[in-house]
């Protein structure tokens, strides 16, 4: 049996709109980067946010934090990685490394957590299912 990758990694180029005038991306976009990273994680592991959400579960990000090491530039094509560091009935938690695809060179590093909520905006258990897919996965903050 070929064990599970505990982390996922996706390719995404700076696009002009994404930076200033002096070319270095705004640090929002770092957000979105490690979103990207984090949806294809899940949906590489059978999780897909999408049907998720037409079941009535939202999960909701609770918590972020970043940590900008060098500016990312237009142009510069990155390389997000993600991965799990908490699972729990109600709560997942993510860490992320942000690198330039080019020389592995770090750029940020990213965490968030999120929290499960039923279609009504309360608190709701993650599906068992969506629970057994991702609990196997859960490696520590910096692999």
């Amino acid at each position: 049996m070929t064990p599970v990758p505990a982390t996922t990694a996706v390719e995404v180029r700076v696009r002009y709109s994404e930076t200033d005038r002096m070319g270095v991306a705004y640090h929002a976009h770092y957000l979105q980067w490690a979103e990207m990273g984090r949806t294809e994680h899940m949906r590489r592991h059978g999780v897909r946010y999408r049907e998720l959400e037409e079941r009535g579960h939202l999960l909701a990000v609770s918590e972020a934090g970043l940590r900008i090491v060098r500016s990312a530039r237009y142009d510069d094509l990155l390389r997000v990685t993600a991965w799990l560091t908490e699972v729990g009935s109600r709560k997942i938690g993510f860490a992320y490394r942000i690198e330039r695809a080019e020389d592995g060179v770090l750029l940020a590093t990213v965490w968030t957590s999120l929290v499960s909520l039923s279609a009504d905006g309360r608190s709701a258990r993650l599906p068992a299912d969506a629970l057994a897919a991702m609990e196997p996965l859960v490696v520590p903050p910096d692999p």
